[in-house]
């Protein structure tokens, strides 16, 4: 190229000004949409449509905390949870997406929840969760907050797998659950797990701050 087709070149670029920068910039945008777009139909294949998973051993996600999500895709990603789902989908995941898929999933509505616990089931479950002081982390209404997911309404079979997997050290990124539940029985957190599910309250909305590292 000639040093006249150059600065020509050069000229066009600086005559265009901002509006070339904005065109880089919705392209940029764009790309990043069409980033977050794909992965979210990767969850939503098992999690559901925003969220709301209609399969009993899969987690709801809408309306679940954003740091809780995020710090569990970041324990994913770090080998501290296992899966063989969720660690080969996280491991290509980078920090702003995971945190743009936590606000999605945050901002979406919790669904109802038809479960029922029947009385025994309710007496046994509240005399375990008292003896556990559970509501000094889930508060009053298991609805959680910020790091501490709401497990109210939650699936009862992913409940009793969860609480369960803490039980007998399946899941390691808790020491502290995993110390409390190993001194329940399983009949114990399956009355937890059929209550918990069965409980109707509504999040609370949590300012997350600098809790995000």
């Amino acid at each position: 190229m000639t040093k006249t087709a150059f600065f020509m070149a050069v000229l066009g670029v600086l005559l265009q000004g901002p509006s070339a920068l904005r065109a880089e910039d919705r392209m940029e945008e764009k790309e990043g949409a069409a980033d977050i777009s794909d992965t979210l139909q990767l969850c939503f294949s098992c999690h559901g449509e925003n969220g709301v998973s209609e399969d009993a051993s899969i987690p709801i996600l809408a309306g679940q905390h954003l740091h809780y999500i995020y710090t569990q895709l970041k324990d994913y990603k770090a080998g501290r949870r296992a899966s063989p789902i969720m660690e080969p989908i996280t491991a290509e995941l980078d920090k702003k997406l995971m945190l743009e898929l936590a606000a999605f999933f945050s901002e979406q509505t919790w669904p109802g929840s038809t479960t029922k616990a029947d009385a025994a089931t309710v007496k046994r479950a509240e005399a375990m969760i008292n003896s556990g002081q559970c509501v000094q982390c889930h508060l009053g209404g298991f609805e959680g907050a910020s790091g501490v997911p709401r497990i109210a309404t939650q699936h009862a079979v992913y409940l009793k797998k969860t609480m369960l997997d803490f039980k007998n050290r399946v899941r390691l990124n808790s020491a502290a659950k995993a110390s409390l539940l190993s001194e329940f029985s399983e009949a114990d957190i399956e009355a937890m797990a059929n209550y918990l599910a069965a409980l109707m309250v509504q999040p609370k909305a949590v300012s997350y701050g600098s809790e995000i590292q």
